[in-house]
């Protein structure tokens, strides 16, 4: 309500003619508001004394600004209430984590934490020296040393100015500078030009993927099958071919319902089809509740089997090899696969499968992926936009050009004829799905993507989950790069393939990019500015990175907002990602770590929907509960009555880099680098949200 005070005079003037001023509607909503004229009625807009009235009557007086001022500051002191909340909140989430003292150090069983322990006592070696430089800068400074003498005559440098000043710190500065100039910075500048280099390199293909994926836009470009006969099940064996549906999985009990129902009613004759259950789980009462689903499927008329192992050998790899070893599969044709959190639609397999037909050179048939939880949080947000991007341009472009791919493990149709004559799975690596796509494509199998075809699953929602599966995913591609480089060169492909499997699809993407990113920017940038000898240009640290990660962003606009956390983001995930790429180039231990990625269970909209058709139609079945598997499931053996419970931890590798750049940050106010020091300063803050695990999930 407004104050006492306005329209006092207006009421007693009578009115617009009397110079009250413009009313006002004011509609207030904490913390916002608005504020509109009301327009008066003219009575006589002919006269003279009219005219002049709404002439008088446009103006604002001194109160009514005054008021809006006053709403204004209302909005600006709401917005920092609730800015003062969230870091209030954040502080707090930081104080319990710290208190918490759970650190990354705490390793799960059979987890090898022998090179993250290296790493991150280099990085706190790194940090140390850092401190103590920038206190010895900070001390030369303040003494007039600056690095920069415009006045000094050509030839004259600072060091022979420090000669000349008396004194045991001096002297030390002066040699000091004398090392960095002779000694530290003409290898640091040549690794720099080197990094460089290779960045522009990298983004070079980036463009072109960008470019062809245009391309393909423009011309409406996409694989093309050839239409069926007839459209219903008398159409014949090669409209529906037999399909075998593979789903391994392993202590899956947040997802194995939803994906075993969708998977189960998926169209596609019954007769021509069969689903396997693989499951590895090593938890009694999580495998009773799989194969109890399974048998109810089964009274329902899927043919669908339970198979269980009780030794894990070879994780999902040995898995898939068992399946593909029983006696029935040699009446199938094609082999479909599907990790647990997938949730095909019906029409899954009569969108894929008609890629097949007439084209017998075609080994695999891949589906794009689509996300239940792309918004759930910030880190959620951040990987939607990198896949977006892998699927949009990088699988579309490759598979439209190269009719090469890497396959992605799951969402895929396999020729069961390709994958026996590829020399079938095998375990010799963390990336079975890559394995086995690199050994179809040496024996001349053409692969097609989809991008119109989607198949819902899950995002990793808290960070740990998410450091893990990234691990895995980039120490993989260097074990198998080091076990099929000979096959590569020996195979009978044509060499511009060669060269796009070598340089392109493991060096360039899956070695050279890792390293870069932490090199350049993680390691060379903050030793550039206690090292100012050795330069890094401004378009490296902000107008390339920044150009770049608005062409990653292009295939997800809906995330827009978040193209600056992006490109920090993917900053911050390069110490997991190298790594992970040195411990699989050099075999190390952590390089066979296999940690399945934890699920939340999230339905999606289309299951939603499914069940509420399900429960609303009529039901004449009893209702009676199934007491021998109650009897069955109470009589099982149970490891740990005791629920492993979920917690957030401390990343020390990231929070010891976080301080380290920071303090490269304090060292380039010195410098009077301006961009330089906004990227370390918001790149350090990145590291620490990081370091601290306030991204993903929050466990309270």
């Amino acid at each position: 309500m407004a104050p006492s005070f306005w329209g006092r005079e207006a009421r007693a003037g009578g009115g617009m003619g009397n110079g009250g001023g413009t009313p006002v509607v004011v509609k207030m909503e904490n913390p916002n508001w608005s504020i509109s004229e009301v327009e008066p009625e003219m009575g006589d807009t002919g006269s003279p004394a009219g005219l002049a009235a709404g002439k008088a009557g446009r103006g604002k007086n001194a109160r009514q600004i005054t008021w809006v001022l006053l709403l204004k500051a209302h909005r600006a002191a709401g917005r920092l209430t609730g800015a003062a909340s969230a870091a209030l909140a954040v502080a707090a989430a930081a104080r319990r984590r710290v208190a918490a003292g759970r650190t990354d150090s705490d390793a799960a069983p059979g987890e090898s934490t022998a090179l993250r322990t290296r790493s991150y006592l280099f990085i706190r070696a790194f940090l140390v020296l850092s401190v103590l430089l920038l206190a010895v800068e900070v001390a030369a400074y303040l003494q007039g040393w600056h690095l920069q003498m415009p006045e000094m005559p050509a030839g004259f440098s600072a060091e022979d100015g420090l000669v000349a000043i008396d004194g045991l710190f001096a002297a030390a500065y002066a040699g000091w500078m004398r090392v960095r100039l002779q000694y530290l910075a003409p290898p640091l500048q040549f690794l720099t030009n080197s990094c460089v280099v290779l960045f522009l390199i990298q983004s070079v293909d980036r463009l072109v993927l960008c470019l062809g994926c245009l391309w393909i836009k423009l011309r409406g470009i996409k694989p093309v099958p050839i239409a069926a006969d007839k459209d219903d099940v008398e159409g014949g064996a090669d409209d529906f071919p037999m399909v075998l549906v593979q789903m391994p999985m392993c202590n899956e009990r947040e997802v194995y319902q939803q994906s075993i129902g969708a998977i189960c009613n998926l169209d596609w004759p019954r007769s021509n089809f069969l689903v396997q259950v693989l499951d590895d789980s090593d938890d009694a009462t999580t495998s009773a509740l799989i194969k109890e689903e399974v048998e109810k499927w089964q009274r329902e008329g899927v043919h669908i089997v339970y198979r269980h192992r009780v030794i894990r050998d070879g994780y999902k790899a040995g898995n898939l090899k068992s399946a593909m070893n029983c006696s029935y599969v040699k009446d199938y044709e094609y082999v479909v696969i599907f990790d647990a959190d997938f949730q095909p639609q019906a029409d899954f397999l009569k969108r894929a499968m008609p890629h097949f037909k007439g084209k017998d050179d075609v080994g695999l048939v891949q589906a794009r992926w689509s996300f239940v939880n792309n918004d759930e949080n910030l880190l959620t947000r951040l990987q939607n936009i990198n896949l977006c991007f892998h699927f949009e341009v990088e699988q579309q472009v490759n598979g439209t050009f190269l009719n090469f791919f890497g396959f992605n493990g799951t969402a895929g149709v396999w020729r069961i004829k390709a994958l026996e004559d590829s020399g079938g799975w095998m375990e010799r690596t963390t990336v079975e799905d890559m394995d086995i796509a690199v050994r179809a494509h040496l024996k001349g199998w053409k692969f097609l993507y989809l991008n119109d075809v989607e198949c819902q699953c899950e995002l990793p929602e808290s960070y740990e989950a998410y450091r893990k599966q990234q691990h895995r995913w980039h120490s993989g591609p260097m074990q198998l790069f080091r076990l099929c480089f000979v096959d590569i060169i020996k195979s009978k492909i044509g060499f511009w393939k060669k060269c796009n499997l070598i340089f392109l699809f493991f060096l360039l993407r899956k070695l050279i990019l890792p390293f870069y990113s932490f090199t350049l920017f993680c390691v060379i940038l903050p030793m550039t500015m206690f090292v100012p000898e050795a330069e890094l240009p401004a378009w490296v640290v902000c107008y390339i990175p920044v150009t770049m990660s608005i062409l990653s962003i292009l295939p997800a606009p809906k995330s827009f907002p978040f193209i600056v956390p992006y490109l920090l983001f993917e900053n911050t995930m390069s110490v997991t990602k190298f790594n992970a790429m040195v411990s699989g180039l050099f075999q190390l231990g952590s390089a066979y770590e296999w940690v399945v990625t934890k699920k939340s269970g999230r339905s999606s909209e289309g299951d939603l929907v499914a069940l509420v058709e399900k429960h609303s139609a009529p039901q004449r079945v009893g209702s009676a509960p199934n007491l021998d598997a109650l009897a069955k499931e109470e009589s099982l053996p149970k490891k740990d009555t005791k629920k492993k419970q979920k917690h957030n931890r401390i990343y020390r590798k990231e929070l010891a880099l976080s301080f380290l750049l920071l303090t490269a940050a304090a060292r380039s106010v010195l410098s009077a680098q301006g961009v330089h020091f906004y990227f370390l300063l918001f790149q350090g803050i990145s590291f620490l949200v990081m370091g601290l695990d306030l991204i993903g999930e929050q466990v309270e």
